[in-house]
């Protein structure tokens, strides 16, 4: 048998749990086509799900803030330490480096150093942040797989393999759109979604003010429903728990888990917490408005170190504003009801930003991310190992 016949090995890491259930994506439509395909590494319950072997759980690796980081550095060079030392002696055809930047392109670096290949899936946004970096990552990556398709713009000058391989949410969202309607507690019409993140205190900061816009807009559309739709039950009893200590908001709402696309797929406009949300929304052609507060040094720090106009990714896509952006101190409850008033009450400007929204979530591939990432890392990894034939 040749050698680049024989199954292949990949060292995976991911470090939060979404880049868990990317992996463990990726790692089946891997299987599929190879079943004796190895991976090891560091990764979550979807990951070992999918078949993967995980020294380390992503729960393990998460951390919130650099206060975080620092308290657990210890922690962080024995993961480091350990991952190197299961490079060298499992010898991976390719190590897959999802996400997770802080770690990983550091981990990259080792390996570019020990002459282990790596592929990166999920572009870190250095694009946003720190473009000085861009030149840097193509000397330590050997391929890199992106989501969005304007990221390979970024690396047009260096000699980096780039694939976009599509947003892996756009067939999430399609089997969402694919289910029968079912029955949503909404409770009044017409029906408005409140998003206010999945992080603590971002439920902390953000809802409060969507809380006050949501009474300020039934006091002009009585009937107005709404739906706060979050992850989990702990992100569910988190924003309870808010909502008791504020002072009474609208009348008729509900708080539902697991549901999001569905409310969003049921909604005529909706309150977003800038991020991943906002990509769910325009597949779910949700009308929306953008907003975001962080701690006041936290949102200085970041206002000198990002690059671009726009912070929702939304807009980022669309490479302009289609979305209404309310950040910081521009995020008062008045402004967000005056908005979504605008997009519940103004038909043209309601079908204006669904067109948008429609050629934001074609920009987004038609489909099959996981599919066409595997095949990216199958097709270098067959390269790399070609190339280190005699």
């Amino acid at each position: 048998m040749h050698k680049t016949d024989k199954q292949f090995k990949f060292m995976i890491i991911a470090g939060e749990v979404s880049g868990d259930m990317h992996a463990a994506g990726i790692i089946r439509a891997v299987k599929k086509q190879m079943p004796d395909t190895q991976f090891f590494g560091i990764g979550g319950k979807e990951m070992r799900s999918a078949g993967a072997e995980t020294a380390y759980d992503v729960n393990d690796m998460a951390v919130i803030g650099f206060t975080d980081v620092i308290q657990r550095l210890g922690f962080f060079r024995k993961v480091f330490k350990q991952m190197i030392h299961t490079a060298k002696t499992r010898k991976p055809d390719a190590v897959i480096l999802v996400d997770y930047p802080g770690f990983n392109l550091r981990f990259a670096a080792r390996m570019h150093k020990m002459g282990i290949k790596t592929i990166y899936y999920i572009c870190p946004q250095v694009w946003a942040w720190n473009i000085s970096r861009i030149p840097k990552m193509a000397k330590i990556i050997d391929c890199l797989i992106t989501i969005f398709p304007f990221e390979k713009n970024y690396f047009a000058e260096t000699t980096l393999d780039v694939k976009f391989a599509g947003h892996p949410l756009v067939d999430e969202a399609q089997h969402t759109l694919n289910q029968p309607h079912e029955p949503l507690p909404w409770n009044g019409n017409p029906h408005v979604a409140l998003l206010p993140g999945s992080r603590r205190h971002e439920i902390e900061r953000i809802l409060p003010i969507m809380w006050k816009a949501a009474s300020i807009i039934e006091k002009k559309q009585p009937k107005i429903g709404f739906i706060i739709p979050v992850p989990s039950p702990v992100e569910e009893k988190m924003v309870l728990d808010t909502i008791n200590h504020l002072p009474p908001g609208p009348s008729k709402y509900s708080v539902i888990a697991g549901k999001t696309r569905l409310v969003l797929r049921g909604a005529h406009a909706a309150l977003v917490t800038s991020g991943t949300a906002t990509i769910e929304s325009a597949l779910m052609l949700c009308p929306m408005i953008v907003c975001y507060k962080t701690a006041f040094l936290t949102y200085l720090m970041g206002k000198m170190l990002v690059k671009i106009n726009n912070i929702g990714m939304v807009n980022i896509v669309a490479q302009k504003t289609i979305c209404p952006e309310f950040i910081q101190h521009n995020m008062t409850p008045s402004a967000l009801a005056d908005a979504l008033n605008n997009l519940l009450s103004d038909k043209k400007d309601r079908e204006t930003m669904i067109e948008e929204l429609k050629k934001v979530r074609d920009a987004l591939g038609p489909g099959n991310a996981n599919v066409n990432a595997a095949n990216i890392i199958l097709q270098a990894a067959r390269q790399y190992r070609q190339k280190s034939c005699p």
